[in-house]
Parts: structure tokens; C-alpha cells; sequence
């Protein structure tokens, strides 16, 4: 799932955003150009960017908006990244170290808090009340799936209606917003920005869903980091909710998932556990039945090139490796 190869009909505008935004990581301080540069080149997809960019094409392409729109989209997503790294103490991504593993906590934290406040520069050059509205609620409710995510770690109690809230504010909430917003700063209609944000979250949902699964299915090397991150940190995500609810070995899953100092072997064995149960195949289908709910919403647009993009886009999302 290759950015530019993906968002082909805004290649030439992406490339734009990639750009400008290396201007904004050149700062006065040689240590906070070196962290944010770091971090802006190190393999991210520009999801939130392309399909703020691709939503405007459906409608009448305002290009002076798109672009510190797309740019404001990517640098909320590159703070939220850096911040995640430092509590979730990861030190690789993407198969690059990351910000934390080269210069520490407080260079991570205050790398994160200077690209969220250079978003809000970008905001601000938008100049439409709407834009700022949304990004300002999206950034709030972010935080509080970070925290419910923090709350909830090594408890092997949580449902599949807790991984639903939270993961539509950790990674839904923000992929709608680029979507929505893209036809906001074109003009469009209600009714089509409407079906865009919808299908912004649907597709937002299945995305997260299906990086989940990629945690206990992928090999290192495709994924960029170690296998079962997420149950080394204790998160509970939706195919550990489906194998404590469908698993024989429920019990010896329960003691795993508590643990917060679990051994490569335990590690190894609860995603055996977990694979052996269907647990897997049953998450695949959830967020299957998502992307074709995001699909759907298509509909309710122009047919066009921008269009049959974002169809693609889902059809991708739901096979892709990494």
C-alpha cells in the first residue's frame, strides 16, 4: 500500500505537502530540525493528507485551502505518532528508530508539542470555522482514547464496545475528519460532506481493525517492528477480545495478557492462542463488513475519477501487508 501509487490523481499535490512540510521542520534550533526531520522522513504512508486531497477532487478542488489543510492533517498525526512512541516506550517504527530510541522522553515530548503547534499555524491559514472547529474536537478526543488505551492496559475484562471506543479516537476520528474536511474547504454541499465523513470513518475503523490484526499475522520485516507489540504493551485489541471469548485456552490467555513482564516464549504462545481460535479470521470479517459500509457511502457522490479512487482505496485497505 504505497502512498503516491495509491492516491495516483493527487500524486503532484502530495508531493506539494511533502514540500512544504520539510520547510516547516527547518527550525532555528539545530536539535528540534534534526528530531522533526527524523520523523517526517521516516517512511510515513500520508493517508490523512491524500485523502483530505482526494475528497476535494469530488468536488470543486480548492487548492489555496487543500494544501495547509493536508499539511495541518499530517503534522497532528506525526505529534500523536511521537507522543504514542515515548508512552508506549517503542523504539522502532516502521523499521526506523524512532524520536524516542535516538534522543530520549523529554526531546520526543517536545518534538510532538512543537509540530502540534506548527498544525495550528496551518489552521489558522484556512481560515474557515469550520476546519478549526472540527480538528480542534478530533485533537480532544484523541487524547482521550490515548488515556482510555493507558487505563485499560494488561485488563484482559475489556469488550469489543471499549476496543470500539477507543480506536475510533485513536485512528477514526482523525481519517473522517481528512475526508470531511477535504469537501469543506471545497464548498461542497452538506449532504456530500456527509457521506465523506462516513465513509472517512468506516474506512478509519477497518484501517485500525486491520493494523491489529497485522500485529499477531505479519512477520517483523514487512511490519517494521516486533511481532505482539501490542500484547508485550497490554493492549487488548479486537482479536484478543474474540479469543478470551471463544478460546479454550481462556484462562492461560487471561495470565499472559496480565502479565507485564512477559517472556518471548508467553509472548509467542498467547499468538498461538489467539490464531488457533479464529479469532483472526473473525476480526477480518469485521473490518470487511466496515469497508463495505464505507463503500456504500460512495453512492452518494459524483461518479468521477476521485471517486472510483476512494473505492480502490478501501479495497486496498482491506488487503494490504503492512
Amino acid at each position: 500500500m504505497k502512498g503516491l501509487e495509491l492516491f495516483d490523481i493527487v500524486k503532484n499535490d502530495l508531493k506539494l505537502v511533502d514540500r512544504e512540510l520539510q520547510k516547516i521542520v527547518q527550525t532555528h534550533d539545530p536539535l528540534l530540525t534534526e528530531t522533526s526531520a527524523h520523523l517526517l522522513n521516516a517512511g510515513g504512508k500520508r493517508l490523512r493528507p491524500a485523502f483530505a486531497l482526494v475528497a476535494g477532487r469530488t468536488y470543486e478542488y480548492n487548492h489555496d485551502r487543500l494544501i495547509p489543510l493536508a499539511m495541518a492533517l499530517e503534522l497532528i498525526h506525526m505529534a500523536s505518532l511521537v507522543h504514542d512512541d515515548v508512552i508506549d516506550e517503542s523504539y522502532t517504527r516502521r523499521g526506523i528508530p524512532t524520536v524516542k530510541a535516538n534522543w530520549g522522553d523529554q526531546v520526543s515530548i517536545y518534538t510532538g508539542t512543537y509540530l502540534l503547534a506548527q498544525s495550528l499555524v496551518l489552521i489558522a491559514r484556512c481560515d474557515h470555522p469550520v476546519i478549526s472547529r472540527v480538528l480542534a474536537d478530533i485533537s480532544v478526543k484523541m487524547c482521550e482514547g490515548e488515556i482510555q488505551q493507558i487505563v485499560t492496559s494488561f485488563d484482559p475484562a475489556q469488550t469489543v464496545k471499549d476496543y470500539f471506543f477507543r480506536i475510533k479516537r485513536k485512528t477514526a476520528l482523525l481519517i473522517s475528519a481528512s475526508c470531511k474536511l477535504g469537501a469543506v474547504a471545497c464548498g461542497a454541499p452538506d449532504y456530500h460532506i456527509r457521506a465523506l465523513a462516513r465513509y472517512g470513518y468506516f474506512l478509519g475503523m477497518a484501517f485500525q481493525i486491520t493494523d491489529d490484526i497485522l500485529d499477531f499475522t505479519a512477520s517483523q520485516r514487512v511490519l517494521g517492528k516486533p511481532v505482539g507489540s501490542d500484547l508485550r504493551q497490554g493492549i487488548v485489541t479486537l482479536p484478543v477480545i474474540y479469543a478470551l471469548a471463544g478460546s479454550a485456552e481462556r484462562s492461560r490467555l487471561v495470565e499472559i495478557i496480565g502479565n507485564k513482564e512477559k517472556k518471548e516464549g508467553e509472548v509467542l504462545e498467547a499468538i498461538n492462542i489467539i490464531k488457533k481460535c479464529g479469532a483472526i479470521e473473525k476480526s477480518f470479517g469485521v473490518s470487511n463488513r466496515y469497508l463495505e459500509k464505507a463503500k456504500k457511502e460512495l453512492l452518494h457522490l459524483p461518479s468521477g475519477g476521485a471517486t472510483k479512487s476512494l473505492a480502490v482505496i478501501a479495497d486496498k485497505i482491506g488487503k494490504r501487508k503492512f
